[in-house]
Order: structure tokens, then sequence, then C-alpha cells
């Protein structure tokens, strides 16, 4: 029996997705003259399409910008040069393709897809980290974030943002969310922190998604009074890494808490994988000497397999009992998601995440990142809800191989639609002999 192509949900698939994507660019108001022959909507489209296609570079895109199938299947009138779309796409405000990002996921939340995501108490698990995308002694732009190297005082012009992502243990693929970049604010001489563009995420995130439940994990520099009162008061749950380095007066407060008889231990084994884990917990304890008011509950963990140990701690505001510490270090644990299968996976996976696309003088390098990110996210709703993507993937046996074959195939055919690219991937095809054009004049 022949294996047949299996069969996806159409309103997940990358074809619908690639309309959802083009209708919301167009939605964006063009900040140029009325008279252009090149639309914003084409530009923006022509850039996800250097993403989603994983060209290296806007020279090689620009390559073969006269093929058909950039219309046929990303739906692109007039297609720019690399020249026209940094200029067009310098002006544009990153935040203007906001609504790009929730228009992908109202349509993962109408097909269910996310349901399977829903982690404790009802909750999503959002992850949320910072990271760099850019670096130049040289090439910078007004919003670029500047520091001083060494005894020489060489400045090093660099561009960072912090990362949203719905995450699971027990899932590979992350669903990122619209990131915030760091950046210089206008008028000001300082560099922007990250901790002000978690600020500026958290309070976008509850505008575009007011009643989405969520506990938001970090790393410990997010385990301070002002961050954990900026996620309560916008009704987010927390699971935040500690180190007893950073947070003194916590574990001094828990070894009082342990020696009065408060801290409960609890162990439970895996036999299976030959694991011990064992925990140490206790509610409702002050987190630090200036903010005696604001009361965390403590969870440690230590994974003992053989001779080796690790160890982990968090603060939560999730209550921690016997039957809660498993899924609570789990998910604490899991942020590792939005550094390994996200960032990672972007610098090392075929997106060419820290290559230079253009910088531009004004929004060009954060307009691409933001871009990469969206194509990034209709890939992972592909690889989590598309079973012919992972079919695919699963033949290929790479991400890296799977776009370089892509890429081979759409330059190649003339194509009716992505899932038909896909199929020829799954299937392949027969390698026609060449026709050649004679003139027969």
């Amino acid at each position: 029996m022949d294996t047949v192509a299996p069969k996806g949900r159409k309103h997940l698939s990358a074809d619908a997705l690639l309309r959802v994507v083009r209708k919301g660019f167009g939605r964006i108001p063009d900040h140029r003259p009325l008279a252009v022959s090149i639309s914003l909507s084409d530009a923006l489209m022509s850039g996800f399409a250097v993403f989603s296609l994983k060209s290296p570079s806007l020279l090689a895109f620009d390559e073969h910008r006269a093929d058909e199938n950039l219309g046929t299947l990303y739906g692109i009138e007039h297609v720019p040069c690399d020249t026209q779309m940094r200029e067009i796409l310098d002006p544009v405000s990153p935040e203007a393709l906001r609504p790009v990002f929730k228009r992908v996921f109202a349509q993962l939340q109408r097909g269910k897809a996310l349901e399977p995501f829903v982690f404790l108490e009802g909750c999503y698990l959002l992850a949320l980290d910072g990271t760099g995308y850019f670096s130049s002694p040289t090439i910078h732009c007004a919003s670029c974030l500047q520091k001083a190297q060494g005894k020489t005082g060489a400045i090093t012009y660099y561009h960072q943002m912090v990362g949203a992502a719905l995450i699971h243990p027990d899932f590979r693929e992350v669903i990122p969310l619209m990131p915030d970049p760091i950046l210089k604010q206008d008028g000001t001489t300082k560099n922007d922190c990250e901790r002000n563009a978690v600020k500026r995420l958290v309070a976008k995130l509850r505008q575009d998604h007011p009643h989405l439940k969520l506990i938001v994990t970090e790393d410990s520099l997010s385990a301070n009074a002002p961050h954990i009162e900026t996620l309560q008061a916008h009704q987010l749950h927390y699971i935040l890494g500690v180190k007893e380095g950073d947070h003194a007066f916590l574990f001094e407060h828990v070894g009082r808490a342990e020696q009065a008889g408060q801290v409960t231990w609890y162990e439970q084994e895996d036999p299976s994988a030959e694991i011990v884990h064992r925990f140490r917990f206790v509610n409702q304890v002050p987190l630090n000497a200036s903010h005696p008011e604001l009361l965390v509950n403590f969870l440690e963990y230590w994974e003992i397999r053989g001779d080796a140990v690790q160890h982990f701690c968090w603060v939560t505001d999730l209550r921690v009992t016997k039957r809660t510490a498993y899924p609570l270090m789990r998910g604490g644990r899991a942020r590792w998601k939005i550094e390994n299968e996200t960032f990672n996976t972007l610098k090392n996976q075929g997106y060419h995440f820290e290559h230079n696309y253009g910088h531009g003088q004004q929004n060009l390098s954060v307009v691409f990142a933001v871009l990469m990110m969206l194509a990034f996210l209709v890939d992972q709703t592909q690889q989590l809800c598309c079973p012919l993507f992972r079919a695919v993937w699963a033949k290929l046996g790479s991400k890296r191989r799977l776009w370089e074959e892509l890429r081979v195939m759409f330059a190649a055919y003339a194509l009716a639609s992505m899932r038909e690219l896909l199929e020829a991937l799954f299937y392949g095809v027969q390698k026609p002999r060449p026709c050649f054009a004679l003139d027969s004049s």
C-alpha cells in the first residue's frame, strides 16, 4: 500500500495562515504618498517571505524575486528589490505588526490547537527572556543600544529584544508572541533595559489577550519586588528562578522556617528512569528585607540520578503542596524552552537570526526581527498542527535540510500552494529533462 500524505486542518494550514498574514499586512496604513508602484503590503509580505523561505540574505532572495511562486503562494503582486524593500520598511513602526500576531494566535485558538498547552490550574505557561540579534562597531541607527569596550572606549552598537512564547514541558513546539524591542528611546541618552522592555511587553500582552490565563516563568534576575508587583497588577501568575547568592534574605528566612518546623520535605521516585525527585518547600515567606509585605511561596528541588545531582530553586504565587510540587518544578525548568526552542532555533536552524539583513536609519532592523519571529510563529503552527509538515521533516531528518529542499523546490517548479510544495517533498518528484527554448524567428 502506497504511503499517503496526511491531511491537516485547513484553516491552520500554511496556505490559510499566509492569507491571514497577507490580510493583516493589508490593514497597515501606508506611510508614503498614495502614488506608489509597490504597496506596503507587498513590501511586508516580501520581507516575511525572506524569512519564511529562510533566504540567507536579501541578495539571495532578490535573485529569485521574479519567481511566480511569490505571487501564487504569498500573494505578492510586485516584489521589491532589496534596496526598495529596505527603503519602504525602514519607517514602518514595529508595533504596526502586532495585530498580525494576534490574528495568527486567534486561528490557533479557533482551531483549539492550544488546548493541549494548558499547563496547571487552567493556565498556559509563558516564558519571557531577552536576547541579542545585532552587533556592530560601525553600523548603527538612532535606536541602537551602545556600550563602550574596555580601556579603549570603542563603541559597539547593538540590538536586543525580549521574547515571549507559550511553552509546555511535554511539547517541543513553542508559540511565540509579539516581542518587545529593547531600544534607546526617543529623546534619551541612556540605554533602554530588559526590565523596562518586559514591563512594556506585559502591559501590551494584557491588552492583546485580556482573558488569557497565564503563568509567567523567568530566570532569577526577574525575582524582584517591582517585577512581581507588575505581574500581579496584570493578573499574571509566576514561577521565577531564585539563587541563594542573589536572594540571601529569602534563603535565610527559609532556613529559620525549617528550624521552626514549617518547611515540608517531599520525595518521589521514578524507577523507570532511575531518578529521585526531592523537594523542599514552604509557603508565604518574604522575598527580601526591603519588601517584607511581599510574600512568596518557595520551592527547592534536587534531581538525583545516580551520582549526578541537579539543583534548582523558584518562588511562585501558586501554593506549593505535595500535589503541585512536581508540576511547578516542571514549569520552572521548562523556562529553558524560550532559549533552546526559540532563540537557539532562530540562530542555528536556518533562520539566520543574527545576520544583518539591513539596518536602516529608523526601524528596519527591528522590523526584520519581528517579521522573522512572525515567520517562526507560522512555522511552529505548522509543526504543531500539520501532520504533512511533520512527515516531511521526519523524512528529511533535519530542519536545515527541510528548508534547503523547500527552497530548491520553490525555485524549480511552478506550484499551486504550499501544500503542493510539501507533498512534492513528501512523495518526491521525477526530475524533468531539460527543455530548450529555441528561437524560431
